[in-house]
């Protein structure tokens, strides 16, 4: 779902709908103007859009501190982000930058030059160097530390910039088309009327401007669909970092126990995927020593720090990647753990192929999660699933299909476990990993 946040009636999305329905992508819009209340979470969320209003981001107004919360939220879980003028001053803030009054009010079409680090930007390098736009604004903002400027002017030289890899703010008017131009110039009489031809010499000026403006939005709708699935999972595991300590404190030996079961040797070296808080990061490390290699791997970031605030980096080396696209060669492990994963990823055929790829012949998976599946079940007041990827009769055949074999299954009251050993004397072909901007981070 993408959310769209409104403030006027004028102020719709326009071409950036447009893009986004041709991609696909379902869409909630939150019309701030009709007291619509603004999401508290970015759960579900795979996008969020933010448009513009005649109000100021550095003033209150009713639904400016809810919006400052869900793009602080959409931030620290990389859900992507569009803002437009009031929108993109609104996610300055959020990021730690400052809004504030502009040199004046700026009104009607004229150029934006596009920066040297636009050019290898994923929405705005096809963009050419000018580009003339609809201006309609009379505020500014400065940028965050960290951000990257991408348009610029003489009159307001912060035109479009982005934050990290995944949120883009933009203070001119890329989405109009000829109505929304009306419905500017009719909600502004007295600001169109210092900018004669502003309503007339729209045919022509979007004549130039459509295709430029169509494919920066194009590729805002393939970006948030090409990650949606990992937006999913980083927006619904993000909220729930700070707390998921406190929540399964008592789960510790469980998973001490389970790790003991995949019998590791000194010096191997063995992977946590999905580590989540790194509950197993200790117990590998004294299965395998310090001559061996432990790396927790999550999706998350704000796992990763949870891991970091629990003081267990010091057994693990700690990797941000997509678990079913790891950035690892064919063979480099001898052991795999992973704690209730197969359940979250999109596809547990691909992922286990992943899995086998990297752990070398005669190599061990443990699948393993401190509830049985009965009793996940009942908690959430559910049956249980005969197309979990966890029962018996469909996880043995996937495992063999993917290069392992199914040696102890057990499904308990309280835990889950099946261990594997990888195929010996199975060839399975080099995998290139393609990873995406910010998938991988060190």
């Amino acid at each position: 779902m993408i959310q769209i946040v409104e403030h006027a009636p004028q102020e719709g999305p326009y071409a950036i709908g447009a893009a986004i329905e041709a991609a696909g992508l379902p869409t909630r819009v939150c019309r701030t103007w009709a007291g619509d209340p603004v999401p508290d979470t970015v759960d579900g969320l795979v996008g969020l859009v933010v448009m513009g209003g005649a109000m100021a981001a550095y003033e209150d107004f009713p639904s400016r501190s809810a919006e400052l919360t869900l793009l602080r939220a959409a931030l620290e879980a990389e859900v992507p982000v569009l803002g437009v003028c009031l929108g993109a001053q609104l996610l300055a803030v959020a990021a730690g930058g400052v809004a504030r009054p502009g040199n004046g009010t700026q009104v009607g079409w004229a150029a934006v030059r596009t920066t040297e680090a636009a050019r290898a930007d994923a929405l705005f390098g096809a963009v050419p160097e000018r580009l003339r736009v609809l201006h309609w604004h009379g505020d500014t903002m400065d940028l965050p530390v960290g951000a990257t400027l991408l348009a610029s002017c003489d009159q307001y030289p912060l035109q479009a910039f982005r934050v990290g890899g995944s949120a883009w703010g933009m203070q001119f008017h890329l989405e109009v088309d000829e109505a929304a131009v009306c419905a500017f110039a009719d909600a502004f009489p007295e600001e169109a009327a210092t900018t004669p031809g502003v309503v007339e010499n729209a045919p022509a000026e979007l004549a130039v401007l459509a295709r430029h403006r169509d494919g920066v939005f194009r590729r805002f709708a393939a970006f948030v669909a090409t990650r949606a699935e990992l937006t999913a999972t980083r927006a619904f595991f993000t909220r729930r970092a700070a707390t998921w300590e406190d929540r399964f404190a008592d789960e510790g030996p469980r998973y001490a126990a389970a790790v003991e079961r995949m019998e590791l040797r000194p010096a191997q070296r063995v992977l946590d995927l999905g580590c989540g808080t790194g509950r197993a990061l200790p117990a590998l490390r004294a299965q395998v020593g310090d001559a061996g290699l432990v790396v927790g791997i999550d999706l998350t970031p704000a796992m990763l720090t949870a891991v970091l605030r629990e003081g267990r980096d010091k057994d693990g080396c700690l990797l941000l990647a997509d678990a079913c696209r790891l950035p690892l060669p064919t063979g480099a492990v001898d052991a795999v753990f992973s704690a209730g994963l197969i359940n979250h990823v999109p596809d547990p055929a691909t992922a286990l192929r992943e899995w086998a790829r990297v752990t070398a012949p005669g190599g061990t998976l443990l699948l393993f999660h401190p509830s049985g599946r009965a009793e996940r079940a009942a908690r959430h007041g559910r049956p249980l699933d005969p197309d979990d990827p966890l029962a018996e009769e469909n996880l043995r055949p996937a495992l063999r299909t993917a290069g392992w074999d199914l040696s102890r299954y057990e499904d308990a009251p309280h835990h889950f476990l099946a261990r594997a050993s990888r195929i010996t004397g199975r060839s399975e072909p080099a995998v290139l990993n393609h990873i995406a901007d910010n998938d991988l981070a060190g």
